[in-house]
């Protein structure tokens, strides 16, 4: 019987959804399916292009029905940005390899600055380029300076005609040898800060375009490009000065949330094969699941993984929910990015410890898995930006609350507009939350959720009386570990909101807080053990030390749970 909380291709039927997208999805998952394991894995160690893939996707219109606004769509009724169907996709995607992924993700941020800009003739375009089934790009990060837009070298010189002509490099810069559109930030040579900065789109295929490599060894083209004497008419501009500063951070907003599904398919395709090969291995004559050491790890994984998706699965709902006055997915954006893409890494540590050696094997997906896995938390950000991101907020959601109607499941067939205008990338200040304590409250007799409330109140006490004094708060090796004490309550909140929406069975949820329960345990060491800590805060965290729960009836069923996935899916040679 197939595991109602993760995805399996044998049973996937996303009714969910409205017919044309539940059909796009099928047809995605069938294509993978039809092609084969072996195919899959030869094509990822061969570094082949994606083309076959494209080739499907531009027949289907993939990209162009799931990427193109309502208002870019000229009535065509399935085209809409749907931040909850974009999930199900990177999910999709992230199961049968991160190389189809990225091209992807890459033409979403690339789309970025586009579905910002007011330019007619570039949203046009872009459409178009949509419909013929191109992809696009995103050219903002340099070599020198990495993404630091401030510094951009990227240069346009006025031409005398009302256009530019531009001349500089850029690199990393994902799809960038086959971009139909690419979204390049630079500044101009005549005016001087933040009034000067420019978002243009180039084409690839333009003559003063130079593409000089692929920066990795990999399916996936992360290029080096650069641009001489490259031609900028008013047509391909698309934001200038301050708004071209925004539409990076707003692209990124929009973009960096994908990594966190992506990161869930990676995870639910390695834990059929480590089930099923830890399960039917024998070693000393019993199953290797015999052992109560696997038991545990796999059983860990399994609960991280559900709670990876619990997340992210609730913060759709506040992505496609946000609005001027609702700008709460600021935070849940890089909670997203940073901790359940961190969470993933955990998952295939524990299933590698348990199946070792198999998991190097070059016919097993889980050998690409826990190298792809890896580079989630990197992308859009490390983890200690995203991280310092999360630090912004942690006074306003564990204290005094706002009041804000319930957010609803979205899957409605409705269009995101406001992912496109938001505004002013700032006032991060300002954002307020609801009260977290409700969706605790819920599970108030759930073991582990009350002693993880413990602990989370804890946290509370600790930022209004030990938090770090002005001198620390330069100390940014503390402050990422009180970022992540701070970041597990509001893991834990919007896991327990999901719970509730979803009826989550109660023995998944007390063993996934007896994790969580560890976790914050961990931090709280981590904490004490810092150089800058204070004596008050010292004792603190030692007193947010607490013991999960132990319940081993309750662990037993959740090990059925595990268990069944032992041959519940295997891709077809």
């Amino acid at each position: 019987m197939a595991d109602p909380l993760l995805f399996n291709p044998r049973t996937y039927d996303p009714k969910h959804f409205d017919p044309e997208t539940r059909r796009l999805l099928r047809a995605t998952v069938d294509w993978f399916e039809e092609r084969g394991k072996r195919r899959l894995i030869d094509d990822y160690r061969s570094r082949a292009w994606l083309a076959d893939f494209l080739d499907f996707s531009a027949k289907e219109g993939l990209f162009a029905t799931f990427l193109t606004p309502a208002s870019a769509a000229e009535g065509q009724q399935d085209k809409r940005w749907d931040t909850a169907r974009i999930a199900a996709l990177n999910e999709i995607f992230g199961f049968y390899g991160l190389d189809y992924w990225y091209a992807w993700q890459v033409t979403i941020l690339g789309l970025g600055p586009v579905w910002q800009s007011d330019n007619t003739a570039a949203r046009t375009r872009a459409a178009e380029l949509l419909a013929q089934g191109e992809v696009f790009a995103f050219g903002l990060s340099e070599k020198t300076h990495g993404a630091d837009i401030y510094s951009t070298d990227m240069l346009l010189t006025p031409d005398g005609n009302g256009g530019f002509r531009a001349d500089g490099s850029k690199y990393y810069i994902g799809n960038g040898n086959a971009a139909g559109l690419v979204s390049v930030f630079g500044r101009r040579t005549d005016i001087e800060g933040p009034d000067g900065y420019v978002f243009f789109a180039a084409d690839s295929r333009h003559p003063a375009y130079h593409l000089v490599k692929n920066v990795v060894d990999s399916s996936k083209y992360v290029s080096e490009f650069r641009l001489e004497d490259y031609p900028v008419g008013p047509d391909d501009v698309l934001h200038t000065g301050r708004a071209a500063f925004d539409a990076a951070l707003n692209t990124v907003n929009v973009g960096k949330f994908n990594l966190c599904t992506a990161s869930i398919g990676i995870c639910e395709h390695a834990i059929y094969e480590a089930v099923t090969h830890a399960h039917n291995r024998i070693l000393y004559g019993r199953p290797v699941t015999a052992f109560p050491h696997v038991r545990r790890e796999l059983a860990d994984a399994y609960v991280r993984l559900v709670g990876m998706k619990l997340f992210s699965d609730r913060a759709v709902d506040y992505f496609r929910s946000a609005s001027s006055d609702d700008r709460r997915y600021l935070l849940f954006n890089p909670m997203t990015k940073m901790k359940v893409t961190t969470e993933g890494e955990k998952v295939i540590d524990l299933m590698w410890d348990v199946i070792a050696a198999k998991g190097f094997e070059k016919d097993t997906y889980f050998a690409q898995a826990a190298v792809e896995i890896r580079g989630l938390p990197k992308l859009e950000g490390t983890v200690h930006v995203n991280l310092a991101l999360i630090l912004k907020f942690m006074r306003t959601p564990l204290l005094p609350p706002a009041e804000f109607a319930a957010v609803p499941t979205r899957l409605d067939a409705a269009d995101d507009t406001f992912l496109f205008e938001q505004g002013p990338a700032r006032g991060l200040g300002s954002v307020r939350f609801h009260d977290w304590r409700p969706a605790y409250d819920v599970y108030a007799g759930v073991p582990n959720v009350a002693r993880f409330r413990e602990q989370a109140d804890a946290l509370c006490e600790f930022v209004t009386t030990s938090a770090p004094d002005e001198e620390q708060s330069r100390d940014l090796d503390l402050l990422l570990a009180v970022g992540q004490l701070f970041a597990l309550v509001v893991h834990g909140q919007l896991i327990l909101e999901q719970a509730r929406l979803t009826d989550l069975d109660e023995d998944v949820l007390d063993e996934l807080f007896s994790v969580l329960v560890r976790d914050f345990s961990a931090f709280a060491v981590e904490l004490h053990g810092k150089d800058s800590a204070t004596a008050d805060q010292q004792s603190w965290a030692l007193g947010a030390v607490r013991r999960p729960v132990v319940d081993e009836a309750r662990s037993g069923r959740v090990w059925e749970c595990v268990e069944a996935l032992s041959g519940a899916y295997e891709m077809a040679p």
